[in-house]
């Protein structure tokens, strides 16, 4: 049996977006900063992702897609069952107050500046792995 050294494997992020090219960029975000995207088009989706692994580091997800939760239910839901997972929450149309989202978790609104969300995933990241 092979045995994966994680410590070494690149973090992996969760990406959460029901529009396919706002998804693939920010797919690319996440593989430039050096990490490994794993895709999902809407929260049910991504919960079945969560339920299966347990290497995901960070949750980066749009506010608004289809289906019975939102982003921000997802990130609640998320910060609530798997409080290690770092979140990112992006809109293009909603603004959200600090006292809306989960503890330690950010939101930018669209358009994503590319180096300024791969130096919050890396600092993010980076603290999540001190801290396990």
């Amino acid at each position: 049996m092979i045995h994966l050294d994680h410590s070494t494997a690149p973090a992996v992020v969760l990406v959460v977006e029901d529009e396919m090219l706002l998804r693939m960029r920010a797919v690319d975000m996440v593989e430039d900063a050096g990490y490994t995207p794993v895709e999902a088009v809407d929260a049910d989706q991504a919960i079945a992702i969560l339920e299966s692994r347990s290497d995901i580091a960070l949750l980066f997800t749009d506010i608004q897609m289809p289906g019975q939760m939102d982003g921000l239910g997802l990130a609640h839901t998320v910060h609530d069952r798997w409080p290690q997972i770092k979140i990112i929450l992006v809109s293009g149309q909603l603004k959200l107050a600090k006292t809306d989202l989960p503890a330690d978790s950010l939101f930018f609104g669209k358009p994503l500046a590319t180096a300024e969300m791969i130096a919050e995933m890396r600092n993010m990241i980076g603290h999540a792995l001190k801290r396990r």
